[in-house]
């Protein structure tokens, strides 16, 4: 194993938790929304944290056992979340002075996929292996994706959330 092995094995534990922990609060999400869209796109998150980590063990493992990232592993299949409203469905608005449950949801995926961009990036750029560099740089881009959307659906609902629970300085 070369010099930077250690330091990427490391990097890809770290990794490992924080989608197992994605997995769970994702699942936990899906449970506890009364949104349908919302417990699809939760479900769907959920699955792909579980995407992520299969991904990352196969890497681990081929680190592991050869030195080397298995070249031959892949992502599997993304989901699109597009849209203004890609978490949750339009209802929700209607009832969105009650949706405390979803508000906090959000704010906690936001910055788990935030924490997730931000490692993934730092370890390809630390990378010297190509393959390395490019699995880990798909993965930040993979997250990113995801925080983006929580974060339009956020914004979405921010203001009228604010303004129906009396937060809002408007």
């Amino acid at each position: 194993m070369d010099p930077v092995a250690p330091h990427l094995t490391e990097g890809l534990e770290q990794a490992m938790v924080a989608e197992s922990d994605g997995y769970h609060f994702y699942m936990m999400a899906a449970e506890n929304t009364s949104d349908e869209q919302g417990k699809s796109a939760f479900r769907a998150l959920a699955q792909e944290e579980l995407d992520h980590l299969q991904f990352l063990k196969t890497q681990y493992q081929a680190l592991i056992s050869t030195g080397k990232p298995d070249e031959n592993a892949r992502l599997g299949h993304r989901a699109e979340f597009s849209g203004a409203s890609p978490i949750f469905s339009t209802a929700l608005m209607s009832r969105v002075k009650e949706a405390h449950y979803e508000m906090s949801a959000l704010s906690i995926a936001i910055g788990l996929e935030l924490s997730a961009v931000q490692h993934y990036g730092k370890l390809a750029q630390e990378s010297a292996d190509a393959t390395v560099k490019a699995f880990f740089a798909e993965l930040s881009d993979w997250e990113s994706g995801h925080y983006e959307a929580l974060l339009r659906q956020q914004e979405t609902l921010k203001d009228d959330y604010w303004a129906a629970g009396g937060f809002s300085p408007l």
